[in-house]
This record gives structure tokens, sequence and C-alpha cells, in this order.
């Protein structure tokens, strides 16, 4: 003989499970908007920074480029922060600028994206996102690994020219951001908005 049993809802109680249901419901759909709105904010700052880069590689080589890193970048990461809203920077685990150095979120996430790596995925598709609480505040967080392509070995492959080498310590006595290889992770873009 089987026994039934009912479980009476009140109209508020249902209520309150289905606006559960729906918050976190909303939740899912606020990430994956976070998301598509933080790989925007990464083409504001990668787009403009590649394209200064390439065109200081034109317009005097690799010496120009590293001044254009050097002087440009933080201009360029500011300007992306203020039209977007976004904190915007790039960090590594070989730290050219000790200002980039990556916070424990970061390296957590960067070790993941060398995995990913190392398990065949390719850098140029490695991405992670993720709401986060920090000082009793959320925040949406989102990382996107720089693959190393041929012409950022000219400035941190294995082999410099003598002259890249000696800018290069002459701006950054601590560099560590040399001796990659085409298809390494080099490093990524970092992003941070408060919600």
């Amino acid at each position: 003989m089987k026994t039934m049993i009912y479980v009476a809802f009140s109209a508020g109680a249902m209520l309150a499970v289905l606006s559960a249901a729906g918050t976190a419901a909303a939740a899912a759909i606020d990430a994956n908007a976070l998301k598509g709105e933080a790989v925007s904010v990464v083409k504001a700052f990668g787009g403009p920074l590649k394209k200064a880069l390439v065109g200081g590689m034109k317009n005097g080589g690799p010496i120009n480029a590293i001044a254009i890193c050097n002087e440009k970048a933080p201009a360029i990461a500011a300007a992306a922060a203020a039209s977007t809203g976004w904190d915007v920077g790039r960090t590594s685990l070989k730290l050219r600028n000790p200002n980039n150095e990556p916070d424990a979120w970061e390296l957590n996430v960067l070790k993941s994206f060398e995995s990913r790596k190392a398990a065949g995925e390719k850098p140029d598709t490695i991405a992670f996102g993720e709401v986060v609480e920090s000082n009793g505040k959320k925040q949406y967080r989102f990382m996107k690994a720089i693959g190393t392509a041929p012409v950022c070995l000219n400035c941190h492959g294995a082999e410099l020219k003598p002259a890249v080498a000696a800018k290069l310590d002459g701006l950054y006595p601590d560099d560590k951001a040399r001796g990659y290889a085409k298809g390494d992770i080099r490093g990524a873009f970092t992003l941070k908005k408060n919600l």
C-alpha cells in the first residue's frame, strides 16, 4: 500500500520559491552579459594597444615599440577604463613592470591558463570570468590570455638584440618577461567591475 504525502504551499511561499529561481536565472544571465561586456573592454584596450605597438615597430623597430609600451600603454588602459567603467590592466607570471603584479585571484587564473594551454587550448581562446566578493562587495572579474606572436619575440624572446636588451634593462631593471617562445602565454588582460 502506497502512502501519498501532499505538501501545501501558501501563495506567498510559492512566490518566494519562484522569485529565488528567477533571481538565480537572472544572475546567470547577468554573468553572461558581464562576460560579453568584458570581452568588449578587452578589445577597447587591446585593439588600440596593438595598433600603437605595430605602428611603433614600423616607425622605429623594437626600441620604439618598447617606448610605446612603457609610455602609452598605461594611458590606453586609463582611457579604456574611463570610457567603460571597468578597471583595466595587464599582468603576467613573468613581470616586466612590477606595477602589474598579479593579486591572489589573478595568480590562480594565470596558473589555470597555463594548465589549459598544456591540455591543448590555444592561448588566444583562453579566458575566464566570475563574480567574486572583495571587501564585502561583489565584483565581476575577467581575464583573457595574451599569446606570444612572432613579433613579440623582438622584446620578449630568449635572444634579444643588444640594443633592445639595454633599453629594457634601463626601463625595467628587474625584467622577467623574457625567454618566451611563439605560442606561449605571455600574460593576460585583467578586468574588474564592481557590481
